[in-house]
């Protein structure tokens, strides 16, 4: 197995879908219970959005976080099955109801993005038409020898269509990569992206002797359907007196003005996507309608514009993918007890982390997001002094591990009160999990499939 066995005997053995943040929480509390834990993720390392939905800037979270998961995952009672896909490699079900698991815990995050809600858009997915996902995974993943998926280019005159800090995000990949090609162009070697984004597109320009307009560029537009004090970069506050919300919102456009400035992007807001543009089976555009605001509601007008864009990354939210064999409510999942997860016919399943919230960011995912001030925001998207940023990053982070750290505590004492496993169906599941590792190639311990698979 991944681990060396614990020489007490396991009162439980419980299946975690999903090593990051919020599995390796729950794989860390219920280990030192004397439970033994089965994680199982669809990628080689278990990061999750640790990995593959932050930037690749956010360098110092990430090597932090990357720790702190190893550590919990890395003793003895947690084995490691990856690259083992829960509806395709595994059938949920059967992980359930036929391996002999006290418990299973859905902890698989948010990576399914919204649908772009115009017509026909996923048969033009790859010819013109991105969503942030499997954007930022690539990404990141530049020049990883052990990354296999696809590949995407930056385009100028691209549009982003979204309105949270994960379309400035893809904004600003896409700012900095044109940016940087058009000066390697011009004989400007710009290797360090991570440099450049401290730096931020103008000051980099002015340490050259340039200006933004001597790239000869379109340049990026950022379209929202509202209006930028109403984007979701600053949770709003329960109960916020009208004073406090006018601060909220006052924020927010300062946060947007602060990003367009630094990394030279224009915004459009009071947009919704009516309808693709295509030429050759391409996209070659989208075409907009302005709508205006009543109260919350979007009223459509009669106004359509055209925005003519080689290149249209979908930036609208992030929710949990579907799983073969268990009905979706909506966007989510039919939970019937928020605070564990639970899922009706399913005694033995609970949930943590995003998969509940149905939310993909650092910051919606945090236990408080409410609280989080202008200051705090400006530094993770890179806004303010670099120095801060660490701190900062660290300050938003915690906020997220302390609400996995209570959901793994809820399912623990739920666990505890379950039967305690028989020593056939504990037979049973080490007998199924090690043939899986087998199936994927997992041989040694955990962190030496880390090295091997980190390269």
């Amino acid at each position: 197995m991944s681990s060396s066995q614990s020489s007490a005997v396991p009162s439980h053995a419980v299946a975690i879908i999903g090593g990051a943040t919020a599995g390796a929480e729950v794989a860390d509390r219920l280990a030192k219970a004397g439970v033994e834990v089965y994680v199982l993720d669809q990628n080689p390392r278990p990061y999750g959005k640790i990995e593959d939905g932050l930037p690749r800037w956010h360098s110092a979270l990430r090597n932090k976080e990357y720790a702190n998961i190893r550590e919990k995952l890395d003793q003895p009672g947690v084995h490691f099955l990856p690259n083992t896909k829960v509806g395709k490699d595994v059938s949920f079900d059967a992980l359930a109801k036929e391996w002999g698991f006290s418990a299973v815990v859905l902890a698989c995050g948010a990576w399914r993005d919204r649908p772009l809600p115009v017509p026909n858009a996923d048969d033009y997915v790859g010819k013109g038409l991105l969503y942030q996902n499997p954007f930022i995974i690539a990404f990141n993943h530049k020049g990883d020898p052990h990354y296999t998926g696809e590949h995407y280019e930056s385009m100028d005159g691209a549009v982003v269509v979204g309105g949270g800090l994960a379309s400035i995000d893809v904004a600003k990949v896409l700012s900095l990569e044109v940016a940087q090609k058009a000066l390697a162009a011009r004989g400007h070697h710009v290797e360090d992206l991570e440099e450049f984004e401290k730096k931020g597109i103008p000051k980099q320009l002015e340490e050259l002797g340039l200006k933004y307009e001597d790239l000869g560029l379109k340049g990026l537009t950022l379209l929202y359907r509202r209006n930028p004090e109403d984007m979701p970069l600053m949770a709003e506050p329960p109960d916020a007196t009208p004073e406090r919300m006018e601060k909220v919102k006052a924020s927010r456009k300062k946060i947007l003005e602060k990003a367009m400035e630094k990394f030279c992007f224009t915004f459009e807001g009071l947009s919704a996507p009516e309808k693709l543009i295509i030429e050759e089976g391409r996209v070659a555009g989208l075409v907009a309608r302005k709508v205006r605001q009543e109260g919350k509601k979007l009223v459509p007008t009669d106004e359509l514009n055209e925005y003519r864009t080689p290149l249209i990354v979908s930036s609208i939210g992030s929710i949990p993918e579907p799983m073969p064999g268990l009905k979706m409510n909506g966007e989510l999942f039919p939970f019937t007890d928020w605070d564990l997860g639970r899922l009706d016919g399913y005694p033995n399943v609970f949930s943590a982390g995003n998969v509940v919230t149905g939310k993909g960011n650092i910051i919606a995912s945090r236990k408080h997001a409410s609280q989080i001030g202008e200051h705090l925001v400006e530094q993770f998207l890179g806004l303010g002094d670099p120095a801060g940023r660490k701190a900062a990053e660290e300050e938003l982070f915690e906020g997220v591990a302390s609400k996995a750290r209570a959901q793994a505590e809820g399912i623990a004492k739920a666990v505890a009160a379950a039967p305690r496993i028989t020593e056939a169906a504990l037979t049973e599941v080490r007998r199924r999990a090690r043939v899986q590792q087998d199936k994927v190639g997992f041989k040694g311990s955990f962190s030496d499939w880390i090295a091997k698979v980190s390269g």
